[in-house]
């Protein structure tokens, strides 16, 4: 008893930080096919959040919206806060969610340059702002006290094979510094953040209905990494670690790698399109000429 309640103490104490990455390039599938469905999106994650801030006082969230053309904080905002009017039976910390992430969201969008053809969303560097806010937040922490930091990435992209080498660094990255990366997928299986939720012991869902994103997130990824393996989820998928090439981007089972920079191509090369190496040609291999043996009148 005494240990229990001393792990529960502890637990109290410590700081739970989430930041959740949120995909709102208008490129997405589901977008695209429907734009109201991004504010469906919008409002189950300001729901999550909050539900986040609730469980604990000491509690952290931050809100970081991935486009095509920027990365940018929609929660806390560095400097300036939303002029905040009191709603009556409204939380001010949840209503303070609310307004700051809708108020920033509808300026990026309504400055964000308009799309010819569909692009990539910048999700490996997202959730490199995201490592570095994280480890700030890490460096300021009072002596004693513990926090615990996550990663839960909301896409509906397609699969971003160009931004291979960002996302193993910050795969690893995160996996040495002890966060964790969650992933939900509302559109595609994506094997590559599939890679990085295991490398991290995070939690990989593919929604299969848009209608219940809320109780997605609140069953699967609001419960703590610590708790989780006491509660009843989803079994992990089978995660394809297969490389990416760098020339063609796509992923391949047999390939070359550069022995300077480790890029993967699947084709041979004699100059490493990335580090600007230059290989010898392998040339032909020798043939070895048959040994005469040796007759009884040689002996």
């Amino acid at each position: 008893m005494e240990a229990d309640q001393a792990a529960s103490k502890e637990a109290e104490s410590c700081i739970d930080l989430l930041v959740i990455v949120l995909d709102t390039n208008p490129s997405q599938h589901i977008v695209r096919q429907n734009p109201q469905n991004l504010t469906q999106i919008l409002e189950a994650v300001i729901a999550f959040g909050n539900a986040h801030l609730m469980q604990k006082a000491q509690n952290k969230l931050a809100v970081v919206s991935c486009s095509h053309h920027a990365t940018n904080f929609l929660y806390p905002l560095p400097r300036r806060q939303v002029e905040l009017r009191q709603v009556d039976g409204q939380y001010e910390a949840f209503s303070l969610v609310e307004k700051t992430v809708k108020q920033q969201l509808g300026s990026i969008l309504m400055n964000a340059p308009r799309l010819s053809a569909p692009c990539e969303s910048l999700l490996a560097g997202s959730m490199s702002m995201a490592l570095c806010y994280i480890s700030r937040l890490q460096r300021n922490v009072a002596p004693g006290v513990k926090m615990h930091s996550r990663i839960l990435v909301i896409t509906g992209s397609n699969e971003c094979a160009s931004q291979y080498m960002t996302f193993m660094n910050v795969f690893f990255t995160a996996q040495k510094l002890g966060i964790t990366i969650d992933t939900c997928a509302l559109d595609k299986t994506l094997s590559l953040l599939q890679q990085g939720c295991d490398i991290t012991s995070g939690q990989f869902l593919k929604v299969t209905q848009l209608d219940g994103l809320l109780q997605y997130l609140l069953w699967v990824f609001l419960p703590a990494p610590q708790i989780r393996h006491k509660l009843v989820l989803p079994p992990p998928p089978k995660v394809d670690y297969r490389a990416s090439c760098f020339c063609h981007r796509e992923l391949i089972d047999i390939g070359y790698v550069c022995s300077v920079c480790l890029s993967v191509f699947c084709k041979y090369s004699p100059i490493c399109t990335t580090c600007h190496t230059i290989f010898k040609n392998p040339g032909p291999l020798p043939i070895k000429g048959k040994k005469k043996k040796k007759t009884d009148k040689q002996m």
